[in-house]
């Protein structure tokens, strides 16, 4: 039994006065309609209708079942009718989890276009580097940067490719050389950043051979801007994603090495619970996402 299918059919026998109706008002069979009635009878152990070849009345459980059943029924209406606006434009607020460092540089600075183009959503943005939960600790979605994403029962959507690229400080590779090999690292300072997926090895690749790079570093830091400052500092070298790094590799601050070996890719998502009525403030803001962070440029 369909229990709230059930309850239906129970409201418009009483409401429309019979079974012929009822099944005229909803579009069931009269069987179907008379087969709902009886599961409910079994389902809720009481006789809520009596009904004879001329004429249907409500038992005494009946009449005080059918009040509830109308009140809930009522409320279940205007439940989801209050979520119509919800569903068709973006409103309220979103919840959301970011990395901290891509956040505060490629994120961060789009928001107000994004607030600006649906005045009636409201942000709440919590930045850390901590893999949250997301139903469980209340987000809408989390922005994760992986190389390698979880099986999950979340839904996950591609926003961007995270280039890394080898660098440290010209005033370093001065003191201790230009490595032309991965395994050159092995006598230089490796900066470790700890949330990464690949926090415990780099692995560059050239012309189909790999080579893997320990990274034990006397340094370890969990955030990437720390690590560029680091390495802004001159204390040794590290794998950085190219979006940290770019404007100091541009204007001679880092240098970048050992460019024709491959490094890992590292992606990054929108996941959220589920596709399946989905919240049009969250599609909005996934949307804006792979519109800003140009998922297309892969």
């Amino acid at each position: 039994m369909d229990h709230l299918t059930a309850l239906k059919v129970f409201r418009q026998v009483v409401e429309q006065g019979g079974f012929a109706a009822a099944s005229r008002q909803i579009g069931l069979s009269a069987a179907a309609v008379s087969k709902n009635i009886a599961e409910l009878e079994a389902h809720v152990a009481a006789r809520l209708l009596n009904r004879t070849t001329r004429r249907m009345s409500l038992t005494e459980a009946g009449t005080r079942y059918y009040e509830q059943v109308a009140r809930i029924l009522d409320d279940l209406q205007e439940a989801e009718q209050s979520l119509g606006p919800m569903q068709s434009a973006p409103t309220g607020t979103l919840r959301v989890s970011a990395p901290m460092s891509l956040s505060l540089i490629r994120i961060c600075p789009a928001i107000p276009r994004f607030l600006e183009r649906y005045p009636q959503v409201s942000l709440d943005l919590n930045l850390e580097d901590r893999r949250i939960d997301i139903v469980k600790e209340g987000f809408d979605l989390a922005i994760r940067g992986t190389d390698r994403l979880e099986d999950s029962s979340l839904v996950a959507r591609k926003l961007m490719t995270l280039d890394h690229v080898l660098c440290g400080a010209p005033s370093y590779f001065k003191r201790q050389g230009v490595p032309v090999s991965p395994q050159d690292l092995l006598g230089m300072e490796r900066v470790q950043f700890t949330l990464s997926g690949h926090a415990d090895e780099w692995t560059f690749e050239r012309g189909g051979q790999t080579q893997r790079v320990p990274v034990r570093g006397r340094y370890k830091v969990s955030s990437s801007l720390a690590v560029r400052d680091a390495l802004r500092a001159g204390f040794g070298v590290s794998l950085v994603p190219r979006v940290y790094v770019q404007e100091d590799l541009a204007g001679g601050a880092l240098q970048a090495v050992l460019q024709d070996w491959t490094p890992v890719q590292t992606f990054v998502y929108a996941v959220y619970p589920s596709r399946r009525h989905m919240v049009a403030k969250v599609r909005a803001f996934v949307d804006f996402l792979v519109e800003e962070l140009g998922a297309s440029r892969d």
